[in-house]
């Protein structure tokens, strides 16, 4: 249910959501967390109070875990206070801790709670801006569409007396571009001759992607003075940029708990003494050991196999008071890769996480997408660590593959159909995130083009990916920030994209050029016998198949829609 709403608050329009039901979604997550705990603390008191019923015939001590998809829950009581105890190990979880002699001999439980999902990090960082994409419901897609085929030339006549509307921008306080609304999409189109009425219709049903609801937006998730706040306080290097860096594989609870009484068996009665405040923490270090530094306790924790850390994680503490991440407190890390564990150690009993640099995988090396069949297609992006294949199939997407060091990863969340909003979110908990925020710019170098050229092209490669392949160029970081440069090839059957052209297109203009990949230097230089062109449906028409152009007219909406979604979410053209 927190999962829920938290996905209501990621990916509900912001026009749809008024302030006063985002103020209820977050009271009830922090509720439900709260709930949740209790029954943590609940479940933990009941084991505790019962601990000698499950000692351990080795050690003498108690010890359990319990494992759920969503929860690993490892508790051990200090039954027996040996003062020669090193470690614990918890063999079902491969989680364990040393304790220094003080706890050796203290009444100590110790819990290790590992929740695969993040409900600590605020909730800012949870729900701050990404691109997002809205989809108009069936009923007022289809009737959209009717409207634009039927009255063309009412709708041209509207867009000529409204200059204003190709690109709307809302500022943030702090005057970042909030939206970019494409409400219209064929200002060029007007100008090509059509041979038939019905290609136009064909044309405008197809190429109006804005009345089949696909508009971009935008958000400012925080405000000016928020955002002035967070930056002034993570001059604090112990603080960790929750721009930069992203919890992966869940929260670590670690605490320590004070033995309550045990049950005594007296005759055929089980007797216990009831204490009040219910589960209450150990306090380590003590309070009277202020003017000294206690000894450490050591942590070892199993990485769980379902996501991937591509460099050695940032172990990181969870500040209750201000809110925040911190790494001070937390000392001699080891990372052992092979055995998927860390092990370091803290001067007192913290929650834990593993933060990874969201934006490791940026910039990325290359980038492809072709058609597979009809209203299919494939998108590879290849990274520094991974090379992530994606497939398309109508309004659908699915994780194909992530290659890591030729091997094939995550096997748990591939060859599953699912939306790209929730192929994004899973892709990002595995710690494979090749989806661009808000903030990514400031970590990442990035090829810069103007919003106008970069989302345009998104649109209109879209239109055609049913029948044209695209792949990354090595001139679109000389072509400047005014324009983009892509490969673009033919594709109706398998490995018949060899034979690449160069395209440029600024958002108003297509254009082939004479240069080629293999070029000593750009050049803007026109191929012989071509033209400009103000979309690049029709660029590419003048020299594209019959069957080309018949399958980019027939193709689905909805496969158009997941095309630039995919597109825009990953931000090819400036992030390679």
């Amino acid at each position: 249910l927190m999962e829920k709403l938290q996905f209501l608050l990621l990916d509900t329009p912001p026009n749809e959501l008024t302030e006063k039901e985002t103020v209820q979604y977050q009271e009830s997550i922090l509720e439900l967390q709260n709930l949740l705990h209790q029954k943590y603390n609940g479940a933990t008191e009941h084991l505790l109070k019962t601990a000698n019923m499950y000692e351990d015939s080795e050690t003498g001590n108690m010890q359990a875990v319990i494992k759920d998809k969503n929860v690993t829950f490892c508790i051990w009581a200090n039954l027996k206070k040996k003062v020669r105890f090193k470690n614990h190990v918890f063999c079902d979880a491969q989680h364990g801790f040393q304790l220094p002699k003080s706890l050796a001999v203290s009444s100590v439980a110790v819990r290790i709670l590992h929740t695969r999902y993040d409900h600590v990090s605020p909730l800012w960082l949870q729900c701050q801006s990404v691109p997002k994409l809205e989809l108009l419901d069936s009923e007022e897609l289809t009737q959209h569409s009717k409207d634009n085929v039927e009255e063309p030339e009412e709708e041209e006549k509207q867009v000529r007396e409204e200059p204003g509307m190709p690109v709307e921008e809302e500022m943030c306080s702090d005057g970042r571009k909030t939206a970019i609304s494409f409400k219209e999409q064929s200002n060029g189109i007007a100008d090509i001759n059509e041979t038939t009425e019905e290609e136009t219709e064909k044309k405008s049903e197809i190429l109006d992607i804005p009345s089949q609801g696909i508009w971009l937006v935008f958000m400012c998730s925080i405000t000016k003075e928020e955002t002035n706040g967070k930056e002034a306080a993570i001059t604090d290097e112990d603080i960790v940029d929750l721009q930069r860096f992203v919890p992966v594989g869940g929260v670590y609870h670690i605490d320590a708990l004070q033995l309550p009484p045990q049950v005594k068996q007296i005759k055929d009665w089980s007797m216990v003494e009831l204490l009040d405040g219910g589960v209450e923490a150990y306090p380590y270090p003590p309070e009277e050991a202020e003017d000294t530094t206690p000894p450490p306790i050591q942590i070892t924790l199993r990485l769980p196999d379902n996501v991937m850390y591509f460099e050695d994680p940032v172990i990181a503490r969870w500040d209750p008071a201000g809110q925040q991440w911190r790494t001070d407190g937390i000392s001699n890390i080891t990372y052992e890769k092979p055995e998927k564990s860390v092990t370091f150690e803290m001067g007192a009993f913290y929650t834990i996480a593993l933060l990874q640099d969201a934006h490791l995988n940026m910039p990325y090396q290359a980038w492809k997408l072709q058609p597979t069949a009809m209203d299919e297609a494939l998108l590879v992006v290849t990274t520094v660590f991974a090379t992530v294949q994606i497939q398309i199939k109508g309004d659908q997407c699915m994780l194909s593959s992530v290659v890591v060091e030729e091997r094939d990863v995550l096997s748990h969340i591939t060859g599953k159909w699912t939306s790209p909003v929730d192929l994004r979110t899973v892709l990002k908990k595995a710690g494979v995130n090749i989806f661009p925020g808000e903030y990514s710019h400031k970590f990442v170098s990035v090829n810069k083009k103007a919003a106008l050229a970069e989302v345009r092209a998104y649109q209109q490669m879209a239109l055609v990916a049913s029948a044209f392949a695209f792949a990354w160029s090595k001139w679109n970081l000389e072509a400047g920030q005014e324009q983009v440069v892509f490969k673009v090839s033919e594709h109706l059957k398998a490995d018949s994209d060899k034979d690449w052209s160069l395209y440029m297109f600024n958002g108003q203009k297509a254009q082939k050029l004479k240069i080629t990949e293999s070029s000593e230097a750009f050049s803007e230089e026109l191929e012989e016998d071509s033209e400009f062109h103000s979309t690049l449906y029709h660029m590419l028409k003048d020299s594209a198949s019959k069957e080309a152009i018949d399958r980019v007219e027939t193709a689905s909406f909805l496969f158009i829609d997941v095309v630039y979604q995919l597109l825009l979410a990953t931000r090819v053209l400036t992030y390679s």
